[in-house]
């Protein structure tokens, strides 16, 4: 298994939006994400832009 960079674990967040990962990708996702405070942060930060436009457009 790879280990992703914060770069690439955060171009795996956003991919994740928009498409499902495979299995590969997201278990090295989880795996940096279990040591990775800030890709962690990242990805609730989108989760919560994403709710907060979900909620404009209704």
């Amino acid at each position: 298994m790879l280990k992703l960079t914060c770069k690439e674990a955060s171009r795996l967040i956003s991919q994740s939006m928009d498409q499902k990962l495979t299995l590969a990708q997201r278990a090295t996702l989880r795996l940096h994400l279990s040591a990775c405070d800030a890709c962690t942060r990242f990805g609730a930060q989108l989760n919560s832009l994403r709710a907060a436009m979900r909620k404009y457009r209704e």
